[in-house]
């Protein structure tokens, strides 16, 4: 294995500063990326959808729990296995508290193609208490292209998908698969996917949050226990 060059403290520091300037133009980029996809149209989404859940049956509506946004992690996980996908559980072991999400108004759940009765072991496993639903009975996965067909047999894929609720209506705002999810876990880079974003002052385009009545300051991080909601 070759490991890293041996180097002075001030040829480090050099190469250091030299890396730096390089991350920072790849931060400006990102957050320049992050305003294009905040630009993006959205559909309406139009069709009933049934889940099951821990509290029963639900709709798309339902999982937002009252807020304005829907962040959905399409779990891998089809009826026939006894188990759920392995990547796919890492990456629900990435995700952090869900107190700083809601307390942005934005909601958080794994949805899979799973039985609920599947599901329920599973999750108990995992010591997992984040909402997690099933939609078995739904063309939910396959819609929203978590399932897809090859060679006529369904074949999941991972993927998030955002959705964006104003009052009763309910509109799907950005999807990604794969290794899209790559470094992706942190509050922000959630928040990053939505439509209304981490609804911090300098992010573009000015005024989204503030169209759906988000209070002012809503984005200043606190300690979980100390969010109103």
């Amino acid at each position: 294995m070759s490991l890293p060059e041996i180097v002075t403290r001030a040829h480090w520091r050099a190469a250091r500063e030299a890396l730096l300037a390089k991350e920072k133009a790849a931060t400006r980029a990102r957050d320049a990326l992050n305003a294009e996809r905040r630009g993006l149209p959205m559909v309406e989404v139009d069709k009933e959808y049934v889940f099951e859940g821990g509290d029963g049956k639900a709709t798309l509506l339902d999982l937002f729990e009252g807020r304005e946004q829907l962040v959905v992690h399409h779990f891998m996980f089809a009826p026939e296995w006894e188990s759920g996908c392995r990547g796919c559980s890492a990456f629900l072991d990435q995700i952090g508290h869900l107190a700083h999400l809601r307390a942005r108004g934005t909601s958080f759940a794994a949805v899979s193609r799973a039985p609920y009765p599947r599901i329920l072991p599973f999750k108990a496993r995992m010591g997992w208490t984040l909402p997690w639903y099933s939609s078995f009975v739904s063309d939910f996965n396959t819609d929203f292209e978590a399932t897809l067909e090859h060679e006529g047999e369904p074949v999941e894929r991972p993927g998030l998908s955002c959705f964006l609720r104003d009052r009763e209506r309910v509109f799907h705002t950005y999807s990604t698969y794969g290794r899209g999810l790559d470094g992706l876990g942190s509050t922000t880079s959630l928040l990053d996917l939505t439509a209304l974003g981490r609804q911090e002052p300098w992010e573009k385009p000015e005024g989204r949050a503030a169209a759906l009545g988000t209070p002012v300051g809503r984005g200043r991080v606190r300690y979980h226990d100390e969010y109103e909601d």
